[in-house]
């Protein structure tokens, strides 16, 4: 774990082993770690933090994570996707569902759960983005998991 303290809107989607995240970082200028990292970089902690407004998308397979910034993205368009997802979710029918051309998921139910696959498109000028898109198989993830993930989220951008 990072001794730098992060916070900010997240919404993680699947499991520890697999998982995308779509995440708008803030950096708490007050913590130890910060403080650390702000001297050793001759800045003072706050412009070290930022201003938090930098959306990324991570995403991990099996210890094999990434992630890339997207810039010009706002807290809007963050919570159109998520409520588009949480109609599609409530419709109880296969959906795909896209946040601009980096993410698309696509679900279908499954008793109580919805099998997800997360399709990662970085950006071409990232380190990633040259090999193109990643197919991510979420697995089967509780409905009510996810509903009460996407209420938390949508909560943390009003």
């Amino acid at each position: 774990m990072s001794p730098i303290a992060v916070d900010g809107p997240e919404l993680l989607i699947g499991t520890a082993e697999v998982y995308v995240a779509l995440m708008r970082p803030e950096i708490d200028p007050t913590q130890p770690g910060v403080l650390i990292a702000a001297r050793d970089a001759g800045v003072s902690p706050e412009e070290f933090a930022g201003t938090g407004d930098v959306w990324t998308l991570m995403y991990d397979v099996d210890g094999e994570g990434d992630g890339f910034e997207l810039p010009g993205a706002r807290d809007v368009e963050a919570d159109a996707f998520a409520e588009q997802l949480q109609q599609a979710l409530s419709a109880a029918e296969p959906f795909t569902v896209e946040a601009g051309n980096f993410l698309s998921l696509e679900a279908r139910p499954s008793g109580g759960d919805w099998v997800v696959t997360a399709r990662v498109t970085p950006p071409e000028d990232e380190e990633d983005g040259a090999a193109g898109p990643r197919t991510l198989e979420l697995g089967a993830l509780p409905a009510a998991e996810l509903l009460a993930d996407l209420e938390d989220f949508r909560r943390a951008l009003a």
